[in-house]
């Protein structure tokens, strides 16, 4: 069997395609012959007259054989009656993934074949020894690494009777980079967009809330895309258990905005009669009787009337402006008012150092758990 491609591989449905040349040769005696030729071309009509073995795929879903532009399919005889009988096909298989490690796993998915009606008494499979599954070098892979595909037979039994089978496993490593891009790296920056609020004024209550829901809100469509190519698995994978990580540290962010928003209302309250220790009193007016100056400027007034004409007239003092309503200070008497208002609380400047610290201790310890216990190896360009 030669590999010539690979893909889809799809998670939710649990399949992998691929298109390769599938060979199979046997030894029929009845079709040994004389001659100058060592090896007949056969015409494919001759492949309804003579015997072939019906070998199907087990865990097959779905498979065709080309036809364009004719069907791609030859036989070939030799002299001592060995016929060797290749197609192009497609084929579609089951692949029960384990996604615990997701997206950091390794999938193992086979490829098992064998015979729908002889059992092992009459027909027996084995792999060539020396090709038995070729990988061809052009081949590449969008979200996975071909690592190798180990080859082996056994015997399956059913009612019927044992049969000769052939599997051949396919170790796929996944692609990290494209989650690396799309999922993780977008996660880390909308936690460390929660943490901007531990920056912001006390005061500024509603711009602080409306921070962390933003984050919560685009945290949750960001989980609900990850998880769409994925099957409705009943266990947590890898990615499930970063989402949830960074969705609690965006989620705690809130609860440490809301649990200062009580505090904060109380004191917005009181903001409006004590600033910094000091009372104002408004709208406080002085008496309406005029100022002592205003009665000495009626005095000068009549005595400049009295006066000859040709002693020039003093043009008279301007008049003060009648006082409005001051806005005065006064300092408390006792010291228990002289409440301080600070804008930025304890708990956030503890805050600032502790959710980082706690993040990334959480990411070594999750990177380094998932990491080490993987099959994951690394590859090395032109191998």
């Amino acid at each position: 069997m030669k590999v010539k491609s690979m893909g889809p591989i799809s998670e939710s449905e649990l399949t992998y395609s691929m298109d390769c040349f599938f060979r199979q040769t046997w030894v029929d005696r009845r079709l040994a012959f004389r001659g100058e030729k060592q090896v007949l071309s056969l015409s494919i009509s001759m492949l309804g007259k003579i015997w072939k073995p019906d070998t199907y795929f087990f865990n097959g879903r779905e498979s065709h054989l080309h036809t364009i532009t004719v069907p791609n399919k030859f036989v070939r005889l030799y002299q001592d009656g060995r016929v060797l009988y290749s197609s192009r096909l497609t084929i579609t298989a089951n692949c029960p993934m384990d996604l615990h490690n997701f997206p950091m796993d390794t999938q193992h998915c086979p490829l098992m074949l064998g015979s729908f009606a002889y059992t092992e008494q009459d027909v027996t499979y084995k792999w060539n020894s020396a090709r038995s599954v070729v990988i061809s070098g052009d081949m590449k892979l969008s979200q996975f690494d071909l690592i190798k595909a180990p080859t082996n037979d056994f015997i399956f039994s059913r009612k019927q009777g044992n049969f000769s089978m052939l599997r051949a496993s396919f170790h796929l490593q996944r692609h990290m980079g494209n989650f690396m891009i799309q999922v993780y790296g977008p996660c880390v920056l909308l936690v460390v967009l929660s943490w901007v609020s531990f920056w912001l004024n006390r005061e500024a209550t509603s711009d602080r809330i409306s921070l962390g829901v933003t984050t919560v809100l685009t945290m949750t469509f960001l989980g609900l895309e990850a998880r769409t190519d994925l099957p409705k698995v009943p266990y947590t994978t890898a990615l499930d258990l970063f989402l949830w990580l960074s969705y609690g540290f965006i989620f705690a962010t809130i609860i440490e905005l809301s649990f200062f928003a009580s505090s904060i209302s109380e004191l917005a309250s009181s903001s409006d009669l004590v600033s910094n220790g000091t009372l104002l009193l408004e709208g406080v007016h002085l008496p309406d009787s005029p100022p002592p100056l205003q009665a000495a400027d009626r005095l000068r007034a009549r005595s400049t009337a009295s006066l000859p004409a040709s002693r020039p007239r003093r043009a008279p003092p301007p008049r003060r402006p009648r006082p409005r309503a001051r806005r005065r200070r006064c300092r408390p008497f006792d010291g228990s008012m002289q409440t301080q208002f600070n804008s930025v609380s304890r708990i956030d400047r503890i805050s600032r150092g502790l959710f980082p610290s706690v993040f990334l201790l959480l990411n070594l310890i999750y990177w380094y758990s998932y990491l080490s216990h993987s099959e994951r190896i690394t590859l090395v360009s032109g191998t």
